[in-house]
């Protein structure tokens, strides 16, 4: 199968290379030149990998194409595409609904929503899709855990946590930072708390236990663990949490409900 990228960013460079240490039967992976960097990269690692000038032409030449720019280019190139029947769309565009994809597209059918992030460039972490489509399940099963959502407004829910990513990166900076100012090298006191968080999850996910019951379990009476989480309980850090994701799936609906 042939497949191509609009869009030549981050999460492309994360699905791309995924692909190709995956066992998915790709024989050619169209990009486009937008990122003169990560294409030329991308380029080096596989010779399936073919950067094309034209947004159209990786179009033609695709059997399945991802949509993976902002929003803002989106709505300012998508219009001017032309898109056949046999085609399939992948859409990675947050602002962009089902209805706008159709309209944009001229497509009735074969269209999906999907929200990958970075580790999927190691074939790990959810992968949500709306709506169900079998065939698009099974190529990003090879590349993580993918999540069917049946209703688009739900599937709105996944987005809102999805941008939770950078908030999560920031507590691990500034742990290790805070390691690093009391005099551990920055290699270690990253290394460890990388480390740390990525196993406390890791546990979480493997046993399958319940969130709620590993807060309560995780501390001892009078422990350092009960101090952390009730002073941050305190100065209102998870409340945060669900103030941001709250305005954030506002801005999703409110973006969504404008005609593209």
């Amino acid at each position: 199968m042939k497949i191509g990228f609009i869009g030549s960013g981050q999460i492309t460079k994360a699905v791309v290379e995924g692909i190709i240490d995956s066992k998915l039967k790709i024989t050619k992976i169209y990009i486009s030149k937008r990122n003169k960097i990560i294409s030329r990269n991308l380029k080096a690692k596989s010779k399936k990998i073919i950067i094309l000038n034209d947004n159209q032409n990786i179009i033609d030449k695709s059997s399945w194409i991802f949509l993976a720019v902002t929003p803002n280019i989106g709505n300012k190139i998508l219009n001017q595409l032309r898109f056949r029947k046999n085609k399939t769309i992948i859409s990675f565009i947050s602002t962009i609904n089902m209805t706008q994809l159709k309209k944009i597209t001229g497509l009735k059918k074969n269209i999906v929503r999907a929200i990958p992030l970075p580790p999927i460039s190691l074939r790990k972490g959810p992968i949500p899709i709306y709506p169900v489509n079998k065939k698009i399940k099974k190529f990003f099963d090879k590349l993580g855990t993918t999540v069917e959502i049946n209703n688009e407004n739900l599937s709105l829910n996944f987005w809102a946590t999805s941008a939770m990513m950078a908030p999560f990166y920031e507590i691990l900076y500034s742990l290790s930072n805070w390691l690093v100012k009391k005099g551990i090298k920055k290699d270690n006191a990253q290394k460890y708390i990388s480390s740390l968080f990525h196993a406390l999850a890791e546990d979480a996910l493997q046993h399958k236990k319940d969130l709620k019951k590993l807060v309560k379990q995780s501390q001892t009476p009078g422990g350092l663990n009960e101090q952390a989480v009730n002073d941050l309980r305190k100065a209102g850090f998870y409340s945060l949490l669900e103030k941001t994701s709250n305005k954030i799936i506002k801005r999703l609906k409110k973006s969504q409900s404008n005609k593209f």
